[in-house]
C-alpha cells in the first residue's frame, strides 16, 4: 500500500459511518458514469461525417446574405458542414450527425436543384427565431443572428423563393425592368 494509500485509509477511518459510505458510493457514482461514458464511445452513429458533393449552390443575391448564411446555416443545411472536434465524441456526435441529417433532409443549400421550392419556409423559419436552433447557437455564437441580419437573410430567402417561381421584377440580363418601348 502506497503513502497516498495508507493515507487516504486513515482518513476514512476517521470519518464518521455514514461519511464513508457516501464518499464511497461517490467513487462508484464517479467511476460508473466514466465507464459508460467511455462505453458510448464504441456505439458507432455518429463516427462517420460525410459531406457529398455540392449539386448547385443557393442562388444568393448578394454576398452579405451568403456570408450570414454561410456562417449561421451552412454547417446543418448543407453539404459543406464543419465539424469540430466535439463531433467525434458520443453523446455529442450523435445529436450532432442527427441535426445535420435532419437539416439536410429539410433543407439543403448545397442542392439547390432539389431544394429551391423550400426558401419561403425558410425565411418564415428565421423571421420567428426558430433558425438557428439555440442549441446549436449555444455552442457556436457567432452563428447567432441579429435583428439586421434576420431581416436581411429573410429578405434574401424570399427573394430567392421568387425567383424560383419565376417571380421577381425582371430585372438584370435580358430583363428589359418592366418599361414600354
Amino acid at each position: 500500500m502506497s503513502d497516498d494509500e495508507a493515507g487516504e485509509a486513515a482518513d476514512d477511518a476517521n470519518l464518521p459511518p455514514k461519511r464513508r459510505g457516501l464518499r464511497t458510493a461517490a467513487k462508484w457514482t464517479g467511476l460508473t458514469v466514466l465507464g459508460l461514458f467511455l462505453l458510448i464511445q464504441l456505439v458507432p452513429y455518429g463516427w462517420r461525417h460525410p459531406n457529398p458533393p455540392v449539386t448547385q449552390d443557393a442562388p444568393w443575391p448578394d454576398a452579405e446574405s451568403a456570408a450570414i448564411a454561410r456562417r449561421s446555416c451552412y454547417d446543418c443545411h448543407s453539404n459543406e458542414s464543419r465539424w469540430p472536434a466535439y463531433t467525434y465524441v458520443a453523446p455529442m456526435s450523435w445529436l450532432t450527425r442527427f441535426d445535420v441529417e435532419r437539416g439536410r433532409e429539410k433543407l439543403n443549400f448545397s442542392e439547390w436543384d432539389r431544394d429551391q421550392d423550400k426558401a419561403e419556409d425558410a425565411a418564415e423559419q428565421v423571421s420567428e427565431g426558430r433558425m438557428p436552433l439555440s442549441r446549436f447557437t449555444l455552442i457556436h455564437r457567432d452563428a447567432r443572428l441579429s435583428d439586421d441580419e434576420v431581416a436581411k437573410l429573410t429578405t434574401a430567402l424570399g427573394q430567392m423563393s421568387q425567383d424560383d417561381r419565376g417571380g421577381g421584377d425582371n430585372r438584370g440580363p435580358g430583363g428589359d425592368g418592366g418599361g414600354d418601348d
